[in-house]
């Protein structure tokens, strides 16, 4: 950490003089899931780390709408506005290229990835009310009945996670897409109906608060914010494992030491004790990966989930 700091201070006369007076104006950032929702949690938390350390505000601004693909729009058609990002995420850029026929950009080229931000899983959630405590009672009532789980949106990651579920649990589940997490969870909550896939950091509230019962989370193991919840993996469902992944990027054209003083400000924030802390909380495992490991992060997440997606028959709802 300190290495960083002082490479950083060393680099910072000459990246002041290829950068000009950047930024020049306040920050946008681009959320682009509803309020509430993990992005969203994220990039506040970020943002509110950074503070005004690069000279001028920063905007946070939700632009929801098509599994995160209308908010990654707006960079994609902003090529070289060193002044826009986002935080990219695995329905963004991992799933929605390769489930939607029409994306209006391309994932990789129409952007710059800049580092990787934090990593946590889904979890299976259910209303306290139904009469299932673990996996093996909710796989028993849902093979006596058909059950709806509803997530975020269509072309989620928690979309696709519950399809994987019913395909590996042989059972039949249908999804019920929201126009946002808050929106989901209320459903859940009130009872209209029984089940969802939501993202460990944004179901943590509620389910600490007892009013969702966590069931199983989608990582190969444990997450240490829910210890006493397996993961599907350890239930028995094998092949029900996956990560969530969400990172900061900005546009393609982006100047390069504008990108490399990115890479930094968001390095040391991850570091910050208290982002830390505040990550820890909600189940986040701060990213590690930079600009070159996360870009082929999500190449490889891509061909992951074109080829979940041709085996399991998934189409957009």
């Amino acid at each position: 950490m300190r290495r960083r700091i002082l490479l950083a201070a060393l680099a910072a006369p000459a990246l002041a003089r290829a950068q000009g007076s950047w930024p020049e104006r306040p920050i946008r950032w681009v959320v682009n899931f509803p309020p509430g929702g993990a992005a969203d949690i994220l990039s506040r938390a970020l943002s509110e780390q950074i503070g005004n350390g690069l000279g001028q505000p920063i905007v946070v601004e939700n632009r929801p709408g098509a599994g995160g693909m209308v908010g990654s729009d707006v960079l994609a058609k902003a090529r070289g506005d060193a002044h826009l990002v986002m935080i990219s995420n695995a329905a963004s850029h991992g799933i929605g290229p390769v489930l939607y026929p029409n994306v209006p950009y391309d994932p990789l080229a129409d952007f710059i990835h800049v580092r990787l931000v934090g990593t946590f899983p889904s979890v299976l959630c259910v209303n306290p009310d139904l009469p299932v405590r673990n996996l093996q009672e909710f796989l028993a009532h849902a093979r006596s009945r058909p059950v709806n789980y509803g997530s975020g949106g269509n072309g989620t990651m928690n979309h696709l996670i519950g399809q994987l579920l019913a395909r590996s649990a042989g059972i039949e589940l249908t999804h019920v897409p929201y126009r946002g997490s808050a929106a989901a969870m209320t459903d859940t909550m009130g009872g209209q109906i029984p089940a969802l896939m939501e993202s460990l950091p944004t179901a943590m509230s509620n389910i600490s608060a007892g009013r969702l019962r966590p069931i199983a989370v989608s990582e190969a193991a444990r997450s240490p914010a829910l210890p006493e919840v397996p993961s599907f993996a350890e239930a028995g469902l094998p092949d029900v494992v996956s990560t969530n992944w969400f990172g900061f990027s900005t546009t393609a054209g982006t100047p390069g030491p504008i990108v490399e003083r990115w890479d930094t400000t968001i390095a040391v924030a991850l570091e910050a004790p208290s982002l830390r802390a505040r990550f820890a909380s909600i189940g986040v495992v701060p990213g590690t990966l930079g600009s070159a490991e996360y870009t082929a992060l999500i190449r490889r997440e891509l061909a992951r989930w074109k080829e979940v997606i041709a085996a399991a028959g998934v189409k957009a709802d």
